[in-house]
């Protein structure tokens, strides 16, 4: 009589790497949870997330061709001029905005051993930066197919003008995390002193015709590299050479991890104050 064969042995799984398998699902769960709750209990959904940038890019359009200007300051086509002005504008501000309150949306969650601030940060930012890709490529795949706009497009500068994007969106967002958490007249304090970048980032202008010395000021404004760049992917006549990549990285770095390692430090603290 022959005796069993022993069993195979299962396979063994590092537990890095189950570690990085339950981080992965965290992090997927946490967007599916901030889809359901943003987009999914507005009427519409998504579909806002377009049409706000779309109403404003189509109000300055209207605006600046009534008051008597026949040309935008690049090209012949105020639309497009516009969409490469506000779109990575909107998309930098909707990424910060949305990082900056992750703690507070997953403060119940991360009660959980398995749930970390850095996946509610990850699970933000990936979303969000995804979502303003989304908006952007639409918007201006619209623009390019309804407009004569006389522009040639470059994807390589495109990719790098929103790299800069989600680049400073996220140093920017983590900090303010940590500071909004952590102060809570914070919010307010940024609210007001961000207002000005609206008018100052060069939405409405271009960066060569500001005069000296208020050029030399401007330059320290990462937006104003951001939206140079996304107008020189569309402009290809239109030489942004005062742009610095490494200058709005650096920022960003820079910006990121001080953030991430103040809410290292203090956000066990902040959560449970």
């Amino acid at each position: 009589m022959s005796l069993p064969s022993p069993p195979m042995p299962r396979q063994m799984v590092k537990p890095s790497q189950a570690k990085r398998f339950r981080t992965l699902r965290t992090i997927f769960a946490l967007i599916m949870r901030e889809m359901g709750t943003t987009y999914g209990r507005s009427p519409g959904g998504y579909l806002w997330a377009i049409l706000e940038p779309a109403a404003g890019i189509a109000l300055l359009t209207v605006i600046f061709s009534v008051v008597g200007f026949r040309t935008p300051p690049i090209g012949t086509n105020f639309a497009i001029f516009y969409a490469t002005g506000l779109l990575p504008f909107t998309a930098y501000m909707g990424i910060s905005g949305k990082l900056a309150q992750a703690l507070l949306f997953s403060k119940s969650l991360l009660a959980y051993p398995r749930v970390t601030f850095m996946d509610a940060i990850l699970a933000r930012f990936l979303l969000n930066f995804s979502t303003q890709l989304m908006t952007s490529y639409v918007l201006f795949a619209l623009i390019l197919l309804f407009y004569e706009t006389r522009t040639s497009l470059d994807f390589n500068k495109l990719a790098l003008a929103f790299a800069m994007v989600g680049a400073l969106g996220f140093g920017v967002g983590v900090m303010n995390c940590y500071l909004t958490t952590r102060f809570q007249v914070w919010a307010q304090i940024w609210a007001i002193g961000n207002r000005p970048m609206f008018i100052i980032s060069g939405i409405f202008f271009i960066f060569d015709t500001v005069p000296e010395p208020y050029r030399s000021y401007l330059w320290y404004n990462p937006l104003i590299h951001i939206i140079g760049m996304t107008r020189a992917a569309f402009y290809p006549y239109y030489d942004a050479d005062y742009v610095s990549m490494s200058f709005v990285f650096a920022i960003s770095i820079a910006l990121s991890s001080l953030g991430l390692i103040l809410l290292k430090r203090y956000h066990k603290d902040i959560l449970y104050r």
